[in-house]
Parts: structure tokens; sequence; C-alpha cells
């Protein structure tokens, strides 16, 4: 009998830890179109497959009758479980609770399950939904916080790191996942700041909503914060399942491969119609990217954020693929400082965790211009150098139209140490467009003639026969081969079966120095 009373007790412990903040804040909850923590955890995880951790523990704060009061969880639910079969450790804050508000114990929480993801080589997955700090609770808040960031830094590069804001993150809470690899958001219910409107407002003297200052189309197409925005709580779950699909575990793996369904000696002759004969015409390079990808399937992020430049995952013959993609449908292709921030860091991240990256060139160079000049475009311009410079998994590139000045050099060329560089026949290597370069190399000879603009004409046509094509480049050893745009998908499986047994080294260091 005494054992049923022990099972009771336990019983009514779980079934509180369930209700959260209780019935009426879990309706508010729904009103407000959000799911509570519990339910977003059955939407993103395998049914059944949660294993709670430290459900029952409790804070020890006295101040302000704090230990007058019953937060269950501390307001964050922590475990692990799995996404198709695949391990992954997971928080949910959990709104419902004191707002969700980071407390010594909630952050004891989140820093301990940080601790065995990295200790089983495990993804971690972060539903932020919480109010910040528990003013309550002062310094150790904070602390909690840089602890947590502590932890985040550490396992960069070695455990991947997803972070859904659905909900408020405000202050410190923002760090945590900017620290990490992929932030998510859902549309009209959630939002990240520094500082909120109305200190925006006392400090500054500007009104401005909370939408307009850190909304989710804020992020996902000015700051870059945010990969993707789902429609709601359970189509940013879905999102999270589907780009758990392309990642390894940890930076020990390799990307999980599937069993083909796609034939790796189809053709890709659409690609003649896809790009322009005319080199000034735009295209939209995602029609080249999903041709050449297995089932013409494409994962992209930052979708709105830089459009010259498209990043994201594939798969060639059933292993995975980075794609980095100039986009010439957007101001041409170009590079600038928010592309080479966007491009640079996707770069480093498939280098972290051992995927192979394809870059896909057409781009007239990087924009000039005072703003982007004054902005860094130099340093930042960097930053795409240095990335593609210092990863070591197999790198294939294939220049499909322009490749001008630095830009060529920068966007994955021979010379950065790249595998394979291939070319299709309307591609233009050089320094600069035919126009500019006669321009000035024969300066002199255009004006002097009798009709100046003729003689331009003239020189630009011969100059772009003799030297705007990928054959030049290809004479000296920069471009591996001018294959048929037909055969491209052909050409990188084969590639790609030869480079993925690739082992190369770095010199032995504490960390390089990047242009940040």
């Amino acid at each position: 009998m005494a054992i049923e009373g022990k099972l009771k007790e336990l019983r009514t412990k779980k079934d509180k830890l369930k209700m959260g903040g209780g019935k009426d804040k879990l309706k508010a909850q729904h009103d407000k179109g959000k799911l509570s923590a519990r339910e977003r955890l059955d939407i993103l995880l395998d049914k059944g497959s949660f294993v709670e951790i430290n459900g029952l523990m409790k804070h020890r704060a006295v101040d302000f009758d704090l230990d007058k009061m019953e937060l269950p969880g501390d307001g964050v639910i922590t475990g692990y479980g799995t996404i198709d079969g695949k391990l992954v450790f997971v928080y949910s804050e959990d709104f419902t609770v004191m707002g969700g508000s980071l407390g010594e114990a909630h952050a004891f929480k989140i820093s301990y399950l940080i601790d065995q993801a990295l200790k089983v080589g495990a993804p971690l997955i972060g539903i932020n939904d919480s109010g910040g700090a528990r003013i309550q609770e002062g310094v150790d808040s904070l602390k909690g916080y840089g602890e947590i960031f502590y932890r985040n830094t550490i396992s960069s590069g070695v455990i991947p790191q997803i972070t859904a804001i659905m909900g408020p993150c405000a202050g410190g809470a923002v760090y945590s996942p900017a620290i990490g690899d992929f932030v998510f958001m859902t549309d009209k219910i959630s939002y990240m700041f520094i500082t909120g409107p109305q200190v925006v407002k006392t400090v500054l003297h500007q009104d401005v909503t909370f939408e307009e200052l850190g909304g989710p189309h804020i992020h996902e197409s000015k700051s870059g914060m945010a990969h993707r925005v789902g429609k709601d709580d359970e189509d940013t779950l879905n999102t999270i399942r589907t780009l758990i699909s392309f990642l390894p575990s940890n930076n020990m793996e390799d990307a999980p491969a599937i069993e083909p369904t796609d034939d790796p000696m189809r053709e890709t002759p659409e690609l003649y119609s896809i790009i322009p004969e005319d080199p000034n015409k735009g295209y939209n390079v995602r029609e080249v990217v999903k041709a050449v990808l297995d089932n013409n399937g494409f994962y992209e992020l930052h979708p709105l954020y830089a459009p010259n430049i498209v990043i994201g995952f594939g798969r060639l013959d059933g292993k995975v693929v980075g794609v980095v993609a100039n986009n010439p449908s957007h101001i041409a292709g170009v590079l600038d400082i928010n592309s080479s921030d966007k491009a640079s860091r996707f770069v480093r991240f498939c280098d972290a965790f051992n995927i192979p990256i394809v870059s896909f060139v057409d781009t007239p160079g990087f924009m000039p211009g005072i703003d982007q000049e004054h902005g860094g475009i130099i340093r930042h311009g960097a930053k795409l150098l240095y990335a593609y410079c210092e990863a070591t998994v197999p790198l294939l590139t294939v220049i499909v139209r322009k490749a001008y000045g630095g830009a060529y050099i920068g966007m994955a060329s021979k010379h950065l140490k790249v595998d394979v560089v291939y070319a299709l026949p309307t591609a233009e290597i050089a320094v600069m467009g035919p126009k500019g370069a006669c321009e000035i190399i024969f300066r002199k000879e255009i004006s002097e003639a009798k009709d100046p603009a003729k003689k331009a004409a003239q020189l630009t046509e011969e100059f772009e026969k003799k030297f705007a094509n990928p054959y030049m480049a290809a004479a000296r050893g920069y471009v591996d081969d001018v294959i048929d745009p037909k055969n491209l998908r052909t050409t990188l499986i084969n590639a790609l079966r030869v480079y993925q047994s690739k082992k190369e080294m770095l010199p032995k260091k504490k960390h390089g120095i990047m242009p940040f």
C-alpha cells in the first residue's frame, strides 16, 4: 500500500508539470495563436520519443515572494527525443509559467542539456518563447545567460545548433540564437530585439511597433537573423524537421546519405533555355540549381535576405551538398556586404560539418559605391575569401556565365585550392567586362577615332570574341573542363564520387583571425 501512495504523489507531480501555468494561461497561449511548450515538442519530435530531463527541478529564489510561487519546470521543458529516428536534444520555453522568464534553475536546465548534447554528439534545438531575464532573480539570471552563451560557443562547429523563435526573444536572450547555426521564426507571433519599442521611444524618441522593430519579416529580409519564417508554429517545426534530414549529428560524422531516387545519368538540357544567350539578361539561378539536384529538390535558407546570392542544401546521387550560387535576377548577382556575410557563414557551416560545397558562379564583381565602401565591403568580402580558403570539404565550382575580377577569385576559384572548376560554354572569365576593359585598354585609340562610338563597339566585339569565354582560363589550367550544360548533373556527381574521400589538413594553430 505504501508504494501506491508514493506512485500517486509522483503522478500528481508529473500531471502538474504537464499543465504548465494552468488551464487559463494555456488558453491565453492558444488565443494568441501559439501552441503550448509541450504541444510544440509533440510536433517537432517523433511520436512518443521525448524523454524529459530535470522536469522536477525548482527555483530557490526567495525575494519578491518567489518562495511562495509554484513554477512548474521553472518555465522550460528540457530533454531528448528523435526526429525521423535521429537523436536530438531539445528545450522548449513555457510562456505560461511566469512568461517563460529565465531564472537560475531555468538556465541551469538549458546549460545541463547543452552539456549532454555535446557529450553524446547530438544536435541541439531550442524553442524560445520567453519574456527574458527574470528580474526578480537579479544577477543570477544574467549569470544563467552567460553560462548558456559560453556553451553555445564551445559547441559551435561541434554539434548543429538550431533555434526556433516562437514568441518574444528580447535582451540577452537574443545572443544564444545569434551564436547558433540556424534561426527560425513564426509569422505574427514572434519577435526578437535587444531593446524593445518603449526603450527606443524613451531614448531615441522614435515610435516603432514590435513587428517593425524585430518581427519575423524584418529579420528575414533586413537583418538576416532569420533563416526561414513559418506561417504558424506547426509549419516552423516541420521546416526544422526537414533541415535535420540534411545535417550530420556532429562534426565527426558525414551528412546523412540516402538511397538515390533520381537517375545519376539524368541529363539537364533544360539549362539551354534557362541560361539566356544575352549575357546582360538576368535569370533565376534557383532554376539552374534545381535542375542539377536530385528530384529538383532544394532546401533554401535566407530566401529573402541578400537575394543576389542563393544558399541552401540539396542532394546529388543521394549525398547532401551545400549550394552557393550568385543570382543574376537580383542586382545582376553582384557581391555586396550582405551577400558576402550570408555566403561566408554558410560555407563555414558546411565545412565544419563535412558537407561538400557546390558553387555556381555568375557575378560581374563586387558592388561599387560609397555606402558599400564605407560599410566595409573590403572586410566583408574578405570573409568570403577566407571561408573558401579555409574549407577542406570537397569544393566543386561551376562558372555559369560572368566571373569578373576579385569576385571571380572569391567565388571558389581554382586559385583558392578548390578541387574542381568547370565552366559552361557561356562562361566569361576576365578582369572585367569587355566594354569596360576596352575603354581602358584602347582609351587613346577610341578617343582619336573619327567615330569613337563605332570604334569602341568594334573593339569591344573583337575583345568579346577573344576573351569573353572560358577557353583562356582553361588553357592556363584554371578551369578543369568546359562542359555541355546537359551533362552538368552527371559531371558533378562523378566529381563528388571522386572527391568524397578527400583528406586535407590545415597548418596546426589555435584558430585563424577571420576578418569579422
